[in-house]
């Protein structure tokens, strides 16, 4: 009894320890995810959650499974600030509407065409202006969070490089890695200016105006190509959601 009550013990103060040595990777993730959010959601309230998260990551973490406890710390942060902004929707019902449009559009083009519609084909089919269907792009990626996570996938499966976590056993495993391979085949079909964007956004972890400064566009342009190639990449993954 004394044993288990010790052993208890240990894991509290190891989690303890882990909590307070990755304390600011939960603000750096917080700091990456509010960069593309409305101003309405505040920083401190993504610290909020990220913490619950990073708790949560403590409490669970498992060595054995291969993963570095930085790595499943960063999954479980970002997933417990995103589902913590999912309970609000501060988007009206038209840009939800022309969310699903854009997507539909893309799908029904990349199969007549078979490639991916240019900006202007897209805006012909919904039949508006190519500014109009720009904003759009824009309306919808400040109403969401434009994330790797709303694929439809678990974010456990999204996970580069070595960076592996096989929480659901071998068949997942496998799975995820099937899913990381279609998604870096996704990304590379990209237009070049797209997967330039989402690169350094994501890989090198630029923000907007980093990357405006960079393709010489303004902040606004660089979250409607965002916004674009994640909507892109959910059509070609859409066998995936």
């Amino acid at each position: 009894m004394a044993t288990r009550a010790y052993y208890a013990e240990e894991k509290r103060n190891k989690a303890d320890r882990l909590v307070s040595e990755y304390a600011p990777l939960v603000k750096k993730i917080a700091l990456h995810l509010k960069g593309r959010l409305p101003s309405s959601v505040l920083l401190d309230d993504l610290i909020q959650s990220g913490m619950l998260g990073l708790l949560d990551a403590a409490q669970n973490f498992d060595a054995s499974k291969g993963a570095s406890f930085e790595t499943f710390a960063s999954i479980r942060i970002r997933g417990a600030m995103i589902d913590d902004i999912r309970k609000g929707d501060w988007a009206p019902r038209s840009v939800h509407q022309n969310t699903r449009r854009i997507s539909e559009a893309m799908v029904e083009l990349s199969k007549v065409k078979g490639r991916d519609p240019t900006d202007e084909e897209v805006a012909n089919y919904l039949d508006v202006s190519i500014n109009e269907y720009h904003t759009m792009l824009y309306e919808s990626s400040t109403s969401k969070i434009s994330a790797i996570e709303d694929m439809g996938v678990p974010s456990d499966a999204i996970v580069f490089e070595n960076q592996n976590v096989n929480e659901d056993g071998p068949l997942s495993s496998v799975m995820h890695e099937k899913y990381r391979h279609a998604l870096a085949g996704a990304i590379e079909s990209l237009p070049q200016r797209e997967a330039l964007v989402f690169s350094l956004y994501y890989n090198d972890e630029l923000n907007l105006k980093e990357i405006g400064l960079v393709i010489d566009v303004s902040e606004s342009r660089v979250c409607q190509i965002l916004n674009q190639a994640i909507m892109r990449l959910r059509t070609k993954l859409r066998d995936w959601t």
